[in-house]
Formats: structure tokens, C-alpha cells, sequence
């Protein structure tokens, strides 16, 4: 039953994010690279993301996703969403599985996961067929971790690995257990 994918920049210590959310440390873009995520974007029929990760992207201009996206939120509701982002997102207060269920109805076979604490609620659900971390040469010591605490050991399969000039390490793992033809 996996259905998700996730593409996310970590630190080396493992941080997504500094712990008031800032994310200052990524490369700026300026070098032209994509580090692979026209690629990885090109395999998903959409994009699944938190509240916090949607908070981060909402002031981005323009909005850089031209594929639909969900955001997982107990607290957010339709009416939250501007204006402008209507046609392009929609607010979701459904468990993994039960959001999978109404995706896969809607034809979509694919999702691109975002965001720290949906990551780990699909890794648990065991709804995570692949990840793909690229590791930015910086240590911040402290902030919001990708990973947390699991039920058991979660077994990941490299399936390849890249370093860029710059010196960011992306490795692509299949989540041992998924099938990556589903």
C-alpha cells in the first residue's frame, strides 16, 4: 500500500528546520542546481504537506508547486486558504490512510510527502514507499528533527546516491516492505 515519496534537505545532525522554523541554512538557488527535484517531482501526482511546511512555502512568490497539494491540519479549514491558492490546495483533516484512500480514488498513484511530522505519521502508517535526503554539509546543533521515535526498526534499501559540487549528498533509500510498483 505504499504511496508516498519524500524529497526533504536535512542538516548532517538531522535537522529540517532551526527550532523557530527558519530554514536560512539551505543553499540559496543561486548556483541553478535542482539537486534532482524536477526528476523526483516529474514521478507524483501531487503533494501532501503539514501545516508548518505549508506555513513556510505560503509566502513564496510565486507559489511553487504546479501540481495539487493537500495540507494535513486539525486546525486549518478551507476558508483559511487565500484567495489566490483556492484552485491549487485544499485543507485535509484525514489519518495517512484514510487520505491515501480518497487520493488513490481521485486517480492520483503517487504522492510527494512534506514536512517533518507528516513524514513520521506516513513512515508509521507504513505509507512511504521511497526517501530521498540530500544532506547540506552544516551542523545547526539544535532544531525541528526529521526523525523521531519509531515502534521498530525501519529497514531502508539504497537505491542511489549523488554528491553535488557544492558538497550536498543526496541519497534516494526504498523503504524495505513497499513495493515500488504498486
Amino acid at each position: 500500500m505504499a504511496f508516498g515519496k519524500v524529497f526533504i534537505a536535512t542538516s548532517v545532525d538531522g535537522f529540517i528546520a532551526r527550532n523557530d522554523g527558519a530554514i536560512d541554512w539551505l543553499p540559496s538557488g543561486e548556483s541553478g542546481e535542482d539537486y534532482g527535484y524536477a526528476a523526483f517531482m516529474a514521478t507524483v501526482d501531487g503533494i501532501v504537506m503539514g501545516r508548518g511546511t505549508y506555513e513556510s512555502v505560503l509566502g513564496f512568490e510565486p507559489w511553487p508547486f504546479h501540481k495539487p497539494v493537500v495540507v494535513m491540519s486539525r486546525s486549518l479549514a478551507a476558508e483559511d486558504v487565500p484567495q489566490h491558492l483556492r484552485n491549487k490546495l485544499r485543507i485535509s483533516a484525514a489519518q495517512p490512510a484514510e487520505l491515501v484512500a480518497q487520493l488513490r480514488g481521485e486517480g492520483w498513484k503517487r504522492a510527494y510527502i512534506d514536512g517533518g511530522a507528516v513524514i513520521r505519521a506516513f513512515l508509521q502508517a507504513g505509507l512511504i514507499q521511497e526517501l530521498t535526503l540530500t544532506r547540506v554539509p552544516v551542523l545547526l546543533g539544535s532544531g525541528r528533527p526529521l526523525f523521531g521515535g519509531l515502534e521498530g526498526d525501519l529497514r531502508l534499501h539504497c537505491i542511489a546516491s549523488r554528491q553535488y559540487p557544492d558538497g550536498l549528498v543526496s541519497t534516494c533509500y526504498r523503504v524495505e516492505g513497499s513495493c515500488p510498483d504498486e
